[in-house]
């Protein structure tokens, strides 16, 4: 089986047009990476796996807020054990995201500013504010 670690070394990080500084989250991605080599788990950590993590944990972080409803969503946070939970499980969700990402070549970062840029076409403050409409029904 190909390590797909191995074809990105701790301190690589996707193509970028210019060098910048390190991100925040390519200083993640280099701790993520070497805590799954570290135990040897690059061979089970291939984009398909990663990515259905990141959907079983998503799942798991919904779990605390089924059958509560929206206005008791935040009020819900205010339990100690129900927040260090919460919080447990949206770290397990970004970090197989991020590792999902470093393991793919994507340059996480940039990514979501060019998603962000995407949205605020698709989005415009003027059309879209206050309302909870998808794209192509704004208009």
């Amino acid at each position: 089986m190909i390590s797909y670690h191995a074809r990105m070394q701790p301190d690589e990080r996707a193509s970028t047009s210019q060098p910048t500084a390190e991100s925040d989250i390519a200083r993640l991605q280099r701790m993520i990476l070497a805590f799954a080599r570290e135990r040897d788990w690059q061979q089970f950590h291939d984009p398909k796996n990663l990515s259905m993590a990141v959907a079983v944990e998503a799942g798991e972080l919904m779990d605390h807020f089924r059958w509560v409803t929206n206005d008791r969503a935040l009020k819900a946070l205010d339990d100690p054990r129900t927040r260090a939970g919460v919080e447990e499980e949206a770290a397990d969700v970004a970090i197989l995201l991020f590792e999902f990402a470093a393991v793919c070549r994507i340059d996480l970062a940039q990514a979501i500013e060019r998603k962000l840029a995407r949205n605020a076409k698709r989005y415009p403050v003027e059309l879209s504010r206050g309302r909870a409409d998808k794209h192509d029904r704004l208009r």
